[in-house]
């Protein structure tokens, strides 16, 4: 370098050549980053993110409860149904990711849903309310990072926040669950995050004794809502109805079949992946005009989650 010659007018020094960054960051989603919006919970799916479960399901062999699972599970069976699962969408043409843990993880690892949410510019990392799901989220931020996908929040503070307790109502409505998994200092950093995206949040206590609002109400379609009679909140059913849902309450009581029937993901407008083996629901989702694909979980299910609480949703098709 001519240490005589000046820097003036250079491009390094925003010289003639310069070459400012005007785009939005939005407009930049399927360029500098990964194609990642989200602004429903109905439209076509097209990528999520998944955990295939190792050696940390042999944390609940000898007390289940003490890692959050209802029952010790065969590892080699719940291996497979989950290997099942991820092929299922790979042959529906669903790009299927998996975390891929750089370092020994949680035995809660493979509930994807619970660790981040995707908004319409890029994804939330969730920060798990127990302690023994204390930093899954980080295997999942460096994921989310080599898929290119922008992490526009991580919690902070006393904040507590699981992905699977919001739900996007429409494009301009999100609606937070609070309740164990998710507390009040989340919904606030939240929430303030999606105003600067022109999003409203809609914030709804969940009754005593519920894990996530994932598991009392599900979006079919663009008017049609599955929701947990006599434990969905009122004001949901109300702000649903105002946005043009029917809200059609399922034939559920406190029952295995009941919450694992609820637990599904939809792949398109009212069509659904979901558990296998559930005769009586399956029926009465077809007689909404509901699609059932089926996938085996009965092994899963003793973690005390389903295809819904183990599959991140990356991205779907939007109304834009």
């Amino acid at each position: 370098m001519n240490r005589l010659k000046s820097t003036f007018g250079s491009a390094a020094y925003g010289g003639d050549n310069w070459s400012q960054r005007e785009a939005d960051h939005r407009d930049e989603l399927g360029a500098v980053w990964a194609p990642c919006r989200i602004d429903s919970e109905w439209r076509q799916l097209r990528a999520v993110l998944l955990h295939a479960p190792g050696d940390e399901l042999e944390a609940a062999r000898d007390d289940p409860d003490t890692v959050q699972m209802l029952e010790a599970l065969d590892e080699g069976r719940a291996r497979e149904e989950h290997a099942r699962m991820a092929e299922t969408y790979r042959r529906l043409g669903i790009e299927v990711h998996f975390v891929e843990p750089k370092y020994p993880c949680a035995p809660n690892q493979m509930f994807c849903a619970d660790l981040f949410v995707m908004t319409p510019a890029g994804a939330i990392l969730a920060r798990p309310a127990s302690t023994v799901r204390a930093g899954e989220e980080r295997q999942v931020a460096r994921r989310l990072a080599d898929l290119g996908i922008p992490i526009l929040r991580t919690l902070t503070g006393s904040a507590t926040f699981e992905g699977a307790d919001l739900v996007w109502l429409d494009p301009v409505t999100a609606m937070i669950g609070r309740g164990p998994r998710t507390n009040q200092a989340a919904i606030d950093q939240i929430s303030n995050l999606l105003a600067e995206l022109d999003v409203e949040t809609i914030a709804v206590d969940m009754p005593w004794g519920t894990m996530h609002f994932m598991g009392m109400l599900r979006i079919a379609d663009r008017d049609l809502a599955i929701a947990w009679p006599r434990r969905t909140p009122h004001a949901t059913v109300r702000a649903l109805e105002e946005r043009g849902y029917r809200v059609a309450f399922a034939p559920f009581d406190d029952e295995a079949d009941s919450w694992r029937g609820i637990n599904f993901v939809t792949l398109g407008p009212r069509r659904t992946l979901m558990v296998d083996g559930l005769p009586k629901i399956q029926a009465w989702f077809e007689s909404l005009g509901i699609e059932c694909l089926t996938t085996p979980t009965d092994e899963l299910s003793k973690a005390a989650g389903n295809v819904g609480c183990l599959t991140g949703i990356l991205q779907r098709d939007t109304g834009t």
